[in-house]
């Protein structure tokens, strides 16, 4: 068996596009333009090119993009401050501060100060809990992206058993909720659990959220199973050329490819769904904040 490789990169274009269509029906029919507002403190180089990268491709879909750079010492009552000014301004249906924060700042405090009607990310306390609670709120983007991959090699999701390993409010916990709304059975899996090859071995889906390189070996994997590989580590790589490096899962690609029936890449598989899926949720917040139906085009 050789498994299918889920390409990520070519679904996200899709999405994108999909949102791009939905834009100019609001636009048309409602003079509606969504604007997306994200915010960084601070001269992190990865978090300036995700936020270009952000920027960018908010424009190129014919949203408003608003961009805020802040000095790294900026008092964190500024910060709170200017989330809250974004929380009152009507043409921003979005707002993403950038992690990680300065560490003189409050991470869960500036995020729980995001409106969550406009909390993108799907960070805030509330949307968490509107989540558990199957309530319409705005979900985590890699965790969206994720099911919405899933979804399309497999189709109805009922009865299958998934496997989260990793139980980060980031990503392991919503995975969960959001399969579980799928009608999926679901276990979740950690650093304490045992036996984890064992478990590996009885799930029909596998997401691998952990944050160490490889660590799911193809024996652990069940035969056909589908492989949702989240993580996102960097590796030496001499072959490149001295000091050089490359990114590799949570799960063995090499190994695995041979055992499952379906496998996301790394890197393009489930990482470029994440800006993908911020772009989407700006499109279900304007439309919720401004009363009308999402159109049908978000969705093909």
């Amino acid at each position: 068996m050789t498994a299918k490789i889920i390409d990520g990169k070519a679904f996200a274009g899709t999405v994108r596009e999909r949102a791009g269509a939905a834009t100019a029906v609001l636009m048309d029919k409602h003079g509606l333009k969504p604007g997306l507002a994200v915010v960084l403190v601070g001269e992190d180089p990865a978090s300036q090119v995700y936020v270009r990268n952000k920027a960018k491709q908010t424009v190129e879909l014919g949203m408003t993009s608003v961009k805020h750079e802040l000095p790294d010492d900026t008092p964190q009552a500024d910060l709170i401050a200017l989330v809250n000014s974004l929380n009152d301004d009507p043409t921003i249906h979005g707002i993403l501060v950038q992690m990680p924060l300065p560490a003189h700042m409050d991470e869960n405090e500036v995020v729980n100060t995001i409106d969550p009607d406009k909390d993108v990310d799907g960070l805030t306390a509330i949307s968490a809990g509107r989540l558990v609670l199957g309530q319409d709120g705005l979900v985590p983007c890699t965790p969206s992206g994720m099911l919405l991959l899933c979804k399309d090699v497999l189709g109805d999701l009922t009865g299958l058993n998934a496997l989260v390993i990793g139980r980060s409010i980031l990503v392991g916990k919503p995975v969960a909720q959001l399969l579980l709304a799928e009608n999926c059975t679901v276990t979740i899996a950690h650093s304490r659990t045992k036996d984890l090859p064992a478990l590996c071995r009885q799930a029909d889906i596998l997401v691998a959220a952990v944050g160490r390189e490889r660590m799911v070996k193809g024996d652990w994997i069940k035969p056909g199973a589908t492989i949702m590989d989240v993580g996102i580590n960097r590796i030496p790589a001499p072959e490149r050329g001295e000091g050089k490096t490359r990114l590799v899962g949570d799960v063995d690609f090499d190994e695995a490819v041979n055992v499952a029936a379906a496998i996301t890449p790394v890197p393009g598989g489930i990482g470029p769904m994440t800006i993908a899926c911020l772009l989407r949720n700006t499109v279900i917040a304007a439309c919720r904040q401004a009363g009308v139906d999402v159109p049908t085009e978000l969705d093909g």
